[in-house]
């Protein structure tokens, strides 16, 4: 390599081309999916949260870092359309109804859809802090450090947050406020376990 050819320095900002950015950006489209619909609960509301992130995101497109997460900063737009919205709603418990019902539309007739639904619903139980934590590291995959500046708080406020979310979802599901049929199968797995990998299945949709 020759001295004249320009090599990026450190902190300088290199852009992806635009056929780089739309291929990267099309490889976290079903994860974006999945994360949309474990924070709304509602697979339309997933839909119209990922559209906008896509949009958004191409807008943003020269502000990206090439070599950077392209998946946590799309997480970090789509999260804060999510925010945006809960914020535009008049009264929060109008939002959980929405949603609420949304889940519970699953067909009835098919035991793994009403399941999936019980464990839904008490995910969206929790407060949307311990929510989104549990979303990120659990079926999300994401470190605690990445979780961290996605949420934009501290490590620690994270893995306080995963901890006191995975106790409040295991009482929730085991309470019997919200019986799963699920929980008649002893297969040796927690409530967490099961809906991780349910959230998880959404991203192969």
């Amino acid at each position: 390599m020759s001295d004249t050819e320009h090599q990026p320095g450190e902190g300088e900002h290199v852009a992806l081309s635009d056929p780089e950015f739309k291929e990267q950006l099309a490889l976290v489209i079903p994860h974006l999916r999945a994360f949309g619909r474990s924070l709304s609960g509602s697979r339309d509301l997933a839909d119209d949260l990922v559209q906008e992130t896509l949009m958004k995101a191409w807008a943003a497109r020269q502000r990206f870092q090439a070599g950077t997460n392209m998946r946590a900063w799309t997480f970090i737009i789509l999260r804060n359309l999510y925010l945006s919205q809960m914020r535009r709603a008049r009264f929060k418990g109008e939002w959980d109804d929405l949603v609420a019902d949304r889940i519970l539309a699953a067909p009835a007739s098919q035991d793994r859809h009403v399941e999936l639904a019980d464990m839904q619903r008490a995910l969206l139980h929790l407060p949307q802090p311990q929510r989104e934590a549990l979303i990120l590291v659990g079926a999300g995959g994401f470190a605690y450090e990445e979780a961290a500046e996605i949420c934009g708080v501290a490590v620690g406020t994270i893995k306080s947050r995963v901890a006191r979310g995975r106790v409040a979802l295991e009482a929730l599901m085991n309470g019997g406020d919200l019986p799963s049929r699920a929980s008649s199968e002893s297969d040796g797995r927690s409530a967490l376990d099961t809906i991780m990998d349910e959230v998880d299945d959404l991203s192969r949709d």
